[in-house]
C-alpha cells in the first residue's frame, strides 16, 4: 500500500538533492579561475549525467539487491524485488531516484579538489567508477543492511556514506595529481590563487544550504505519523543551527587569525557545519547541533590550512577539509552527542567505537579503490593536462571555448558578415576635413603634456572639481586595480598571504597645453592628499602630437574648445 504523502516527500527531497549539483557547480566555478569555468560546469553536468545510468545499471543493485555483509547483489536496470528494503509506502522508482541523486553528490565532490588541471576524459572515467562501485559498496555496508549496519553504525543522511567518500577520493586524487602550476614556490611555501567570483561561490553555498533541508530532512523517507513529523522538524532545526553556528565560528576565528573575516573560508564553514551535522541530525539536540557547528568551524579552517601548508596538497575549493575532515568528524560526534547511546548522555563508549570502526573502514575502502582507479587512468590515458593546457586554461583546450564568459570573448564583426556591408570609401571622401584657423590662440611650439593620476576611488569627485576649477575639462577615467611598492596591505586568501594585493583605484588621464602642468599637479595633490599610504601617484609624459579626428586639427589646436 503506497502512501501519497511519503512518496511526494521523497520525490521533492530528491529534486532538492539534485539541485545541489547546481550549488556545487557554482562553488567550484567561483573558487577557481575564469579560464576553467566552462570545464567545471561541464564536469558537474556530466558526473550526474554519467552517474545516473551507471547507478541504474550497476550501483543500485550492488547497494540494495541483497543483504550480504559486504555487497548487495547484481541487478542491471533494477528489475529485482526490493520490497524488503523499501521505506514504508514508497514505490521502488521513487526510492531509486532518491538514491541516485545521493550517489551523484558523492561523485561531484571530487571535481572541486582536482579542478583546473585534470583531463576531462579522465574525470568522466573515475566519476563513473565512483558511481558504479566505490560509493555503492560502502553504501551497502551503511544503508543496505551490510556489516556496519548490523553493528549499529549510524549515519542518518550521509556524513560518511556520501561526504567522506567524496572527501577521501578528493584527497587521494589531489595528491596523485599534484598542485597547480605556481601554487607552491621553490621552498614549498603555498601561494594564494584566488577564485574569480566570490559571488558565484556564495550563490552556490546558499543553494546547497537550501537543498540540504531535502538532503537531511528527506532521509526520513516518510512524511506521515506524528513521530515522523516531529523528527522532521528537529532535523530541520539541527541542520540549520549547525550550519549557522559553524559560519559564525569561522568568521570569528579567521577575523582573529587573519585580522579580517575571510569570506571564502566562512562560506566553507557553512558547508562544514552542514556536512558535520548530516550523520546525527536526527539524534542530537539543538544544543548538540550548535556545539557540532562550533567544532566543525574550527576543524574546517585548521583542516584546510593543514592540507595546504603541511601536506602540500592543492585543493582549490577546500573539498577535503569540508567533506573529508568534517564528514569523519561529524560521524564520530554521533557517538558523543546522540541523546540515545552518546557518550555525553551516559551511553558509554560503544556507539563511539562503532562509529570509529565505520569511519576507518570506509576510509580504507575508498583510499584503496580510488588509488587503483587513478593509477590505471594515469598509466593509460593520463590524468593531468599538459603544462601548456593548464596555463592557457582548460576551457579552450578541452572544450574549444575562448571563454565561458561572453564579455571576455574576442569581438566579432557579425554585422559585416550578415549584411555584407560594402567596403568603406576613403576617409577623405567620407569625412571632409575642415582645418579651422585658430590663429588668435595658436602658439607654435607650445608643449603638450599628458598627466596621468592614480588615486583612490573615493577621491575622484574632489579631483574632478579641482581640475574643472583651473580650466581642465577633458579627461579619460578608468577603474583599475593596482598597488605601489608597498604591495598593498597584507591580506589573506583562505589563510595564505597574498604576494601582491591589488587594490581598486581610479586612473585619470589628462592632456594639457594651455593650463600650466605645474598648476595641474599642484591642484591634484591638494585634492588627493590625506597623508596616508595609498594617496596615489602622478605621472607626467611628453606628448609628441595630438590629432582631432573630426576636424583633422593637430597639436595645440586639437586641444582647444570651439566657440
Amino acid at each position: 500500500m503506497y502512501s501519497s504523502a511519503n512518496t511526494i516527500w521523497v520525490l521533492v527531497a530528491a529534486a532538492l538533492v539534485f539541485f545541489m549539483q547546481a550549488g556545487f557547480a557554482m562553488v567550484e566555478t567561483g573558487f577557481t579561475r575564469a579560464k576553467n569555468a566552462g570545464n567545471i560546469i561541464m564536469k558537474n553536468l556530466m558526473d550526474f549525467s554519467l552517474g545516473t545510468p551507471i547507478y541504474w545499471l550497476l550501483g543500485f543493485g550492488i547497494m540494495f539487491a541483497g543483504s550480504g555483509s559486504l555487497i548487495g547483489g547484481f541487478d542491471p536496470m533494477v528489475k529485482g524485488d526490493y520490497s524488503g528494503i523499501l521505506p514504508n509506502g514508497v514505490p521502488l522508482m521513487a526510492f531509486l531516484i532518491f538514491q541516485t541523486v545521493f550517489c551523484a553528490t558523492a561523485a561531484t565532490i571530487v571535481s572541486g579538489a582536482m579542478a583546473e588541471r585534470t583531463k576531462f576524459s579522465a574525470y568522466c572515467i573515475y566519476s563513473m567508477v565512483i558511481s558504479a562501485v566505490i560509493y555503492p559498496v560502502s553504501g551497502h555496508w551503511i544503508w543496505g543492511g551490510g556489516w556496519l549496519a548490523q553493528l549499529g553504525f549510524h549515519d542518518f543522511a550521509g556524513s560518511t556514506a556520501v561526504h567522506m567518500v567524496g572527501g577521501v577520493a578528493s584527497l587521494i586524487g589531489a595528491k596523485i595529481l599534484g598542485p597547480r602550476i605556481g601554487k607552491y614556490d621553490k621552498n614549498g611555501k603555498p601561494k594564494a590563487i584566488q577564485g574569480h567570483s566570490l559571488t558565484l561561490g556564495a550563490l552556490g553555498v546558499f543553494i546547497l544550504w537550501f537543498c540540504w533541508f531535502g538532503f537531511n530532512g528527506g532521509s526520513t523517507v516518510s512524511a506521515t505519523g506524528d513521530d515522523t513529523l516531529i523528527a522532521m522538524g528537529k532535523i530541520f532545526v539541527t541542520t540549520n543551527l549547525a550550519a549557522a553556528v559553524a559560519s559564525i565560528t569561522v568568521m570569528c576565528f579567521t577575523w582573529i587569525r587573519y585580522k579580517k573575516p575571510d569570506v571564502s573560508m566562512t562560506l566553507n564553514g557553512s558547508l562544514a557545519g552542514l556536512v558535520a551535522i548530516t550523520a546525527g541530525c536526527d539524534l542530537v539536540t539543538p544544543f548538540g547541533a550548535a556545539v557540532i557547528g562550533i567544532i566543525a568551524g574550527f576543524a574546517v579552517v585548521l583542516g584546510i590550512e593543514f592540507i595546504d601548508k603541511v601536506l602540500k596538497i592543492d585543493d582549490p575549493v577546500g573539498a577535503v577539509g569540508v567533506h573529508g575532515v568534517n564528514g569523519a568528524l561529524g560521524t564520530l560526534m554521533v557517538g558523543l552527542f546522540a541523546e540515545e547511546g552518546g557518550l555525553f548522555y551516559g551511553g558509554g563508549f560503544h556507539l563511539l567505537g562503532v562509529q570509529a570502526i565505520g569511519v576507518l573502514a570506509v576510509i580504507g575502502w575508498v583510499a584503496v579503490t580510488i588509488t587503483i582507479t587513478f593509477f590505471v587512468i594515469k598509466k593509460t590515458i593520463g590524468l593531468r593536462v599538459s603544462r601548456e593546457e593548464e596555463m592557457d586554461g582548460l576551457d579552450v583546450h578541452e572544450h574549444g571555448l575562448v571563454s565561458a564568459y561572453a564579455d571576455f570573448m574576442p569581438v566579432v564583426d557579425s554585422v559585416s558578415d550578415v549584411f555584407k556591408v560594402p567596403a568603406a570609401a576613403a576617409v577623405e571622401a567620407s569625412i571632409p576635413v575642415t582645418r579651422l584657423n585658430h590663429s588668435s590662440d595658436h602658439k607654435p611650439g607650445t608643449k603638450i603634456t599628458k598627466v596621468e593620476i592614480i588615486a583612490k576611488q573615493n577621491k575622484f569627485e574632489a579631483l574632478k572639481q579641482a581640475m574643472n576649477a583651473i580650466g581642465v575639462t577633458g579627461m579619460t577615467v578608468t577603474n583599475v586595480l593596482g598597488c605601489g611598492i608597498q604591495k598593498g596591505a597584507t591580506e589573506y586568501y583562505r589563510g595564505v598571504p597574498l604576494d601582491m594585493n591589488l587594490l581598486p583605484k581610479v586612473q585619470v588621464e589628462i592632456v594639457v597645453s594651455k593650463v600650466p602642468v605645474d598648476l595641474v599637479i599642484q591642484e591634484a595633490r591638494k585634492a588627493l592628499y590625506t597623508g596616508n599610504i595609498g594617496d596615489g601617484k602622478i605621472f607626467v609624459y611628453d606628448v609628441e602630437n595630438v590629432v582631432k579626428v573630426r576636424t583633422g586639427e593637430v597639436g595645440y589646436d586639437a586641444l582647444q574648445d570651439e566657440e
